[in-house]
Protein backbone atom coordinates (compact mmCIF):
# COMPACT_ATOMS: atom_id res chain seq x y z
CA UNK A 1 0.00 0.00 0.00
CA UNK A 2 2.46 2.65 0.96
CA UNK A 3 4.32 1.68 -2.83
CA UNK A 4 1.26 2.41 -4.30
CA UNK A 5 0.84 5.52 -2.51
CA UNK A 6 4.21 6.80 -3.45
CA UNK A 7 3.79 5.77 -6.77
CA UNK A 8 0.45 7.82 -6.59
CA UNK A 9 2.09 10.91 -5.44
CA UNK A 10 5.18 10.75 -7.70
CA UNK A 11 2.32 10.81 -10.70
CA UNK A 12 -0.18 13.64 -8.66
CA UNK A 13 3.55 15.92 -8.46
CA UNK A 14 4.06 15.52 -12.47
CA UNK A 15 0.42 15.94 -13.41
CA UNK A 16 0.39 19.25 -11.09
CA UNK A 17 2.05 21.11 -13.24
CA UNK A 18 0.03 20.79 -15.93
CA UNK A 19 -3.13 21.61 -14.50
CA UNK A 20 -1.25 24.86 -12.41
CA UNK A 21 -0.38 26.13 -16.01
CA UNK A 22 -3.73 27.30 -17.34
CA UNK A 23 -4.69 30.35 -15.57
CA UNK A 24 -7.84 29.97 -12.91
CA UNK A 25 -10.44 32.74 -13.43
CA UNK A 26 -13.43 32.18 -10.27
CA UNK A 27 -15.52 34.99 -12.02
CA UNK A 28 -15.29 32.74 -15.41
CA UNK A 29 -16.00 29.66 -13.30
CA UNK A 30 -19.48 31.34 -11.91
CA UNK A 31 -20.27 31.90 -15.08
CA UNK A 32 -19.56 28.30 -15.87
CA UNK A 33 -21.70 27.18 -13.25
CA UNK A 34 -25.17 27.30 -14.57
CA UNK A 35 -24.30 23.07 -15.64
CA UNK A 36 -23.39 22.57 -12.27
CA UNK A 37 -25.90 24.25 -9.61
CA UNK A 38 -28.98 22.54 -10.63
CA UNK A 39 -27.28 19.66 -8.50
CA UNK A 40 -24.70 21.24 -6.12
CA UNK A 41 -25.97 24.29 -5.37
CA UNK A 42 -29.20 22.97 -3.48
CA UNK A 43 -28.77 21.95 -0.08
CA UNK A 44 -29.05 18.46 0.92
CA UNK A 45 -29.81 17.71 -3.29
CA UNK A 46 -30.48 13.84 -3.35
CA UNK A 47 -29.06 12.40 -6.93
CA UNK A 48 -31.73 8.76 -7.95
CA UNK A 49 -29.41 7.40 -10.82
CA UNK A 50 -27.48 5.30 -10.51
CA UNK A 51 -27.81 5.04 -7.10
CA UNK A 52 -29.17 7.35 -4.44
CA UNK A 53 -27.40 9.28 -2.05
CA UNK A 54 -26.51 13.46 -1.69
CA UNK A 55 -24.58 15.29 -4.23
CA UNK A 56 -20.88 15.87 -2.88
CA UNK A 57 -20.44 19.45 -1.47
CA UNK A 58 -17.78 20.98 -3.82
CA UNK A 59 -17.82 24.35 -2.46
CA UNK A 60 -14.26 25.27 -0.61
CA UNK A 61 -12.87 22.09 -1.98
CA UNK A 62 -9.25 21.81 -3.45
CA UNK A 63 -9.44 23.31 -7.11
CA UNK A 64 -6.77 20.74 -8.56
CA UNK A 65 -9.17 18.10 -6.89
CA UNK A 66 -11.94 19.40 -8.97
CA UNK A 67 -10.37 19.64 -11.96
CA UNK A 68 -9.04 15.99 -11.52
CA UNK A 69 -12.04 14.54 -10.69
CA UNK A 70 -13.78 15.96 -13.76
CA UNK A 71 -11.31 15.06 -16.03
CA UNK A 72 -11.28 11.65 -14.69
CA UNK A 73 -15.02 11.67 -15.58
CA UNK A 74 -14.67 13.09 -19.04
CA UNK A 75 -11.87 10.44 -19.35
CA UNK A 76 -14.05 7.47 -18.35
CA UNK A 77 -12.15 6.53 -15.37
CA UNK A 78 -15.34 7.79 -13.55
CA UNK A 79 -18.22 6.29 -14.17
CA UNK A 80 -21.55 8.10 -14.01
CA UNK A 81 -23.76 8.84 -16.48
CA UNK A 82 -24.57 12.56 -15.81
CA UNK A 83 -21.21 13.26 -14.90
CA UNK A 84 -19.39 12.29 -17.51
CA UNK A 85 -21.99 13.99 -20.22
CA UNK A 86 -21.17 17.22 -18.43
CA UNK A 87 -17.66 16.66 -17.99
CA UNK A 88 -17.16 15.55 -21.69
CA UNK A 89 -18.59 19.14 -22.77
CA UNK A 90 -15.94 20.79 -20.82
CA UNK A 91 -12.40 21.98 -21.83
CA UNK A 92 -9.53 22.22 -19.69
CA UNK A 93 -9.57 25.95 -19.27
CA UNK A 94 -13.46 25.23 -18.05
CA UNK A 95 -12.97 22.88 -15.58
CA UNK A 96 -10.11 24.89 -14.09
CA UNK A 97 -11.98 28.24 -13.81
CA UNK A 98 -14.81 25.57 -12.16
CA UNK A 99 -12.23 25.11 -10.21
CA UNK A 100 -11.22 28.27 -8.87
CA UNK A 101 -14.84 29.48 -8.63
CA UNK A 102 -16.10 26.63 -6.27
CA UNK A 103 -12.86 26.65 -4.27
CA UNK A 104 -13.47 30.82 -3.17
CA UNK A 105 -16.79 29.84 -2.02
CA UNK A 106 -14.70 28.82 1.15
CA UNK A 107 -16.21 30.79 3.56
CA UNK A 108 -16.05 29.94 7.56
CA UNK A 109 -13.86 28.71 10.00
CA UNK A 110 -10.91 26.42 8.96
CA UNK A 111 -11.57 22.91 10.03
CA UNK A 112 -10.01 21.71 13.68
CA UNK A 113 -6.59 20.67 13.53
CA UNK A 114 -6.99 17.18 15.48
CA UNK A 115 -10.46 15.40 15.02
CA UNK A 116 -12.28 13.21 17.54
CA UNK A 117 -10.90 9.79 17.60
CA UNK A 118 -13.19 7.11 16.73
CA UNK A 119 -14.53 4.10 18.48
CA UNK A 120 -12.03 1.42 18.73
CA UNK A 121 -13.50 -0.85 15.61
CA UNK A 122 -13.58 2.15 13.42
CA UNK A 123 -9.87 3.11 14.47
CA UNK A 124 -8.79 -0.22 13.05
CA UNK A 125 -10.00 0.44 9.53
CA UNK A 126 -9.01 4.43 9.62
CA UNK A 127 -5.05 2.82 10.55
CA UNK A 128 -5.72 0.34 7.97
CA UNK A 129 -7.03 2.00 4.98
CA UNK A 130 -4.17 4.35 5.60
CA UNK A 131 -6.67 7.79 5.14
CA UNK A 132 -4.44 10.38 6.74
CA UNK A 133 -1.42 9.62 4.41
CA UNK A 134 -3.18 11.48 1.52
CA UNK A 135 -6.32 13.52 3.13
CA UNK A 136 -3.92 14.85 6.51
CA UNK A 137 -4.62 14.17 10.11
CA UNK A 138 -8.16 15.96 9.96
CA UNK A 139 -9.10 15.19 6.55
CA UNK A 140 -9.28 18.39 5.49
CA UNK A 141 -5.62 19.20 4.60
CA UNK A 142 -4.56 16.25 1.90
CA UNK A 143 -1.32 16.09 1.34
CA UNK A 144 -1.45 17.08 -2.11
CA UNK A 145 -4.03 19.32 -3.99
CA UNK A 146 -5.36 16.98 -6.28
CA UNK A 147 -6.77 15.17 -3.34
CA UNK A 148 -9.86 16.04 -1.94
CA UNK A 149 -10.59 17.20 1.60
CA UNK A 150 -13.60 14.33 2.97
CA UNK A 151 -13.69 15.84 6.42
CA UNK A 152 -17.76 16.35 6.71
CA UNK A 153 -18.80 15.55 3.40
CA UNK A 154 -21.96 13.72 3.13
CA UNK A 155 -21.40 10.07 4.54
CA UNK A 156 -23.84 8.54 1.76
CA UNK A 157 -21.91 9.88 -0.72
CA UNK A 158 -18.57 8.92 0.85
CA UNK A 159 -20.16 5.17 0.95
CA UNK A 160 -21.04 5.26 -2.83
CA UNK A 161 -17.81 6.55 -3.99
CA UNK A 162 -15.60 4.02 -1.79
CA UNK A 163 -17.72 1.32 -3.34
CA UNK A 164 -16.95 2.48 -6.85
CA UNK A 165 -13.65 1.86 -6.04
CA UNK A 166 -14.35 -1.98 -5.78
CA UNK A 167 -16.88 -2.40 -8.95
CA UNK A 168 -15.44 -3.56 -12.54
CA UNK A 169 -17.24 -3.70 -15.78
CA UNK A 170 -20.36 -1.45 -14.89
CA UNK A 171 -20.49 1.21 -17.52
CA UNK A 172 -22.55 3.14 -14.94
CA UNK A 173 -20.77 2.93 -11.54
CA UNK A 174 -17.17 2.57 -10.88
CA UNK A 175 -13.87 4.44 -10.37
CA UNK A 176 -10.47 3.46 -11.72
CA UNK A 177 -7.68 4.67 -9.29
CA UNK A 178 -4.80 2.26 -8.20
CA UNK A 179 -4.72 3.61 -4.65
CA UNK A 180 -8.07 3.66 -3.96
CA UNK A 181 -8.74 0.76 -5.32
CA UNK A 182 -6.41 -1.05 -3.46
CA UNK A 183 -7.25 0.15 -0.17
CA UNK A 184 -11.18 0.12 -0.97
CA UNK A 185 -11.08 -3.80 -1.82
CA UNK A 186 -10.01 -4.37 1.53
CA UNK A 187 -13.17 -3.65 3.21
CA UNK A 188 -16.44 -5.26 3.10
CA UNK A 189 -19.88 -2.82 2.11
CA UNK A 190 -20.56 -2.52 5.93
CA UNK A 191 -17.36 -1.46 7.33
CA UNK A 192 -16.58 0.91 4.07
CA UNK A 193 -20.05 2.29 5.33
CA UNK A 194 -18.44 2.53 8.79
CA UNK A 195 -15.34 4.25 7.46
CA UNK A 196 -17.78 6.53 5.39
CA UNK A 197 -20.24 7.86 8.50
CA UNK A 198 -16.82 8.71 10.58
CA UNK A 199 -15.52 10.70 8.08
CA UNK A 200 -18.87 12.33 7.27
CA UNK A 201 -19.37 12.75 11.04
CA UNK A 202 -16.19 15.47 11.30
CA UNK A 203 -16.14 18.64 11.41
CA UNK A 204 -15.09 19.78 7.88
CA UNK A 205 -14.66 22.80 5.56
CA UNK A 206 -17.18 21.78 2.50
CA UNK A 207 -20.47 23.22 1.98
CA UNK A 208 -23.34 23.75 -0.19
CA UNK A 209 -23.54 27.19 -1.30
CA UNK A 210 -27.38 27.80 -2.13
CA UNK A 211 -27.97 29.00 -5.76
CA UNK A 212 -31.03 30.52 -7.92
CA UNK A 213 -31.03 27.84 -11.11
CA UNK A 214 -32.49 30.59 -12.61
CA UNK A 215 -29.94 33.43 -12.25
Amino acid sequence: MRTLISFALTLLISGTFCSVALAQDAAAGQKKAQLCIGCHGIAGYQASFPEIHKVPMIAGQNPDYIVSALTAYRKGERMHPSMRGIAAALSDQDMADLGAFYSAQSQGPAAPAAVEAPSAQVAELVKKANCTSCHGENYSKPVAPSYPKIAGQHADYLYVALKAYQTDGNPQVGRKNAVMGGMARQFTHAELKLLANYLGSLPGELKTVEQSRWR
